[in-house]
Formats: C-alpha cells, sequence, structure tokens
C-alpha cells in the first residue's frame, strides 16, 4: 500500500474516530450525570431520593434534571419532603460580559412540604448536609433563580382534623445573587415573589440582599391580604378551640437582617370575623362565649378589625418578640386608631445595622 493511500486512510479515519467518541460520549452523558447526581442525593444522611431522567443541552451548557423527589428515610408518612417537576441549570451567559462564570437555576413545579411529625427529629447539622448537596448538584455559583408554580406547606398529620398551611402558585425571581453587578451596593440582589396562600390569599413579597456573606444580609416587606378565615379552621380550633364563621384575615411585615442582626415586625389583621356557636358541651359555649366578650371589647367598631403590631428584633440566636408594645397595640387598633391594611414601609436596612453594632457593642463589654 502506497504512502498516499495510507495518508488518506487516516485522513478519514482519525476524524471519523474522534466523532464516533463524541457521540457515544454525548449518548453516555445523560446516563452519567444521571448517576451523579442520584449519589449526591443518596449521600445525604437520613435522607432518600432519585431523579427520573436528565437531559443534556451542550449548545445551551446546560443539563435539566426531570422528576427529583426526596423524603426522609424515617419518615412515616408518604408525602415526599422535596419533589421538583423540572430543574434546570445553564451557564449565564450575559454574567460571562462581566468576567463571571455563574450559572441559572430554573425550578418548575417545585414542592417542599414540611411534616411535622416526619421531621421531629431534624438535627441543626442537616443545613451544613443541605448546603454540600447544592453544592455537588450546581457546582458552579447560582445568579439568578427563577421559580414557577411553587408549593410550600406545613402539615401536621395526627392532628383531628389535619393541618395543612400551605402556599401554592409561587412564583419567584431573584437576580444578581453572587453580585455580578452592582458591586458596591449594599445589596445588590433583588427578589420579588406572588403566591396564593390557604384561603385564597393573595400575597407578595419584595426585598433585597446580600447573600455572599456566611449569614446573609436582608431587607424584604411582604403582604398577605385576603384569606379567607375559615380555611385556619383546622389549625385555630386544634390550638385555641376556636372556628370562625367567616372573617378575611391579612398580614403585613418588614424585615431586616444585618450581620446575623434581626429587626422588624409581623401585623394580622383580622376583619369582620364571626365566630362559630357550638352546642355540644357546657365548657366549649362558656369558652366561645369568652373569647367572644374580649374579641368584641378589643376590635375596631368602625373597622370591623382585630389586629395588633408584634416587633420582632435580636440576634438570629436570640430573636425576641416585644410583648408590651404588642399588647398595647390591640388596645391602639381597638380603640385609638385602626391600623392600616398595608405595609407601614417603616423599617430599614440601616435600621438592622444599628442594632448589630450595638448588639457587637454588648457583647465586647462582656
Amino acid at each position: 500500500m502506497s504512502k498516499r493511500k495510507i495518508h488518506n486512510k487516516k485522513r478519514y479515519v482519525i476524524p471519523l474516530t474522534i466523532l464516533t467518541i463524541v457521540i457515544v460520549a454525548r449518548l453516555l452523558l445523560p446516563t452519567l450525570v444521571k448517576n451523579y447526581v442520584n449519589n449526591v442525593l443518596a449521600e445525604i444522611p437520613g435522607y432518600y431520593g432519585h431523579v427520573k431522567d436528565i437531559d443534556i443541552s451542550l449548545i445551551r451548557g446546560a443539563y435539566v434534571i426531570n422528576g427529583l423527589y426526596l423524603n426522609k428515610k424515617e419518615a412515616k408518612s408518604q408525602v415526599p419532603f422535596i419533589a421538583v417537576d423540572k430543574t434546570d441549570i445553564s451557564i449565564q451567559w450575559r454574567a460571562l460580559l462581566n468576567g463571571e462564570i455563574v450559572s441559572e437555576l430554573y425550578l418548575t413545579k417545585p414542592s417542599i412540604i414540611y411534616v411535622f411529625e416526619d421531621h421531629k427529629t431534624t438535627d441543626s447539622t442537616d443545613i451544613e448536609d443541605w448546603s454540600k448537596a447544592l453544592t455537588d448538584i450546581v457546582p458552579i455559583d447560582i445568579n439568578h433563580l427563577t421559580i414557577t408554580n411553587g408549593k410550600a406547606a406545613f402539615v401536621e398529620i395526627n392532628t383531628s382534623p389535619s393541618i395543612d398551611l400551605h402556599l401554592r402558585d409561587i412564583n419567584l425571581q431573584a437576580n444578581n445573587l453572587r453580585n455580578v453587578v452592582q458591586k458596591k451596593r449594599n445589596l445588590p440582589s433583588t427578589i420579588n415573589a406572588t403566591a396564593v396562600s390557604i384561603g385564597n390569599g393573595k400575597l407578595k413579597l419584595d426585598g433585597k440582599m446580600d447573600l455572599v456573606k456566611q449569614i446573609p444580609n436582608i431587607d424584604v416587606s411582604l403582604a398577605l391580604e385576603n384569606a379567607n378565615a375559615t380555611a385556619l379552621n383546622n389549625f385555630t380550633n386544634h390550638y385555641s378551640g376556636i372556628d370562625f364563621k367567616e372573617g378575611n384575615f391579612n398580614l403585613y411585615s418588614e424585615i431586616a437582617i444585618a450581620d446575623g442582626f434581626l429587626t422588624g415586625y409581623f401585623k394580622p389583621i383580622l376583619k369582620d370575623a364571626k365566630l362559630i356557636s357550638k352546642e355540644d358541651g357546657f365548657f366549649e359555649t362558656l369558652w366561645e362565649g369568652f373569647v367572644g366578650f374580649f374579641k368584641f371589647i378589643l376590635k375596631n367598631q368602625k373597622q370591623n378589625t382585630l389586629a395588633t403590631k408584634v416587633p420582632v428584633e435580636g440576634d438570629l440566636t436570640n430573636v425576641k418578640t416585644k410583648i408590651l408594645p404588642t399588647v398595647t397595640n390591640i388596645f391602639k387598633n381597638a380603640w385609638i386608631s385602626a391600623f392600616k391594611g398595608k405595609v407601614d414601609d417603616n423599617v430599614a436596612f440601616k435600621d438592622a445595622e444599628k442594632g448589630a453594632d450595638k448588639s457587637n457593642e454588648k457583647k465586647k463589654k462582656k
């Protein structure tokens, strides 16, 4: 065989060999990634989980996890702790223009259902385990997060009837999580979310954050409006023996956290509420009458609201509720001026910074 023929043969064999290797690698890649992700989930202490399928998009620099499922090994219920219909992880190409290699994370129909009985033995070290698992699954820093049609719930199944406090239709956008742009701002990341609560209340959350810290700095406001109070009956009946015949529940809040110090408030407003009159026993009737009497004298007669404002403040390890202002605010709403159904816009990030400075000074003196 002449050298020219050998050369021509190599000319085709080498590219074909490389092409074959690339094709085989591409075909095997989803299986390899699927096995890798399943191994990561299996290594989370106390949990078991799996994914159904993995799709790879080399052009986008992305991989898609389909059907992620995770639950506690010792869970008494069969309700999955975490389930995500679709998880899309890709390179954020726009960030490359700023010299950063970061990722975008899109979660479609994620669900987190906390069953109280399944998590009684949850250890604080689980946070570190979760952090490691997330880092292994998404090895590149996340800069943009989108959640579509999510659900979060707190469930207690051993009560009669069972308690299910949930948010559905959660849609969330969080940007610049790794400070790719606007690095000089104190709180460079933004978060915006909407959801529907139990009782069809409308929830809206807006805020700013700095997540590139061991303890993130946060400044957020939240409004939950027009939730049907009767939807809370399972919860209120179990813990206080109260059932609502009608009424709507609203909640407004502002929270700021700086260097591990939290300041803010929660303002619950119950409007047009009526209690169900029970006739199944003397003590039940007496209790309803007692509660109804105090509800009558503590509500604002003009606006027909029962409300208070609950200030909270302190290090995250020891956040305290201010009891006296909370009680005083009940009477303020009832007898002086009804609280308005909106966020008060009187908590700023600088308030948390001042609180953090005072807290650190006290620690130094000890």
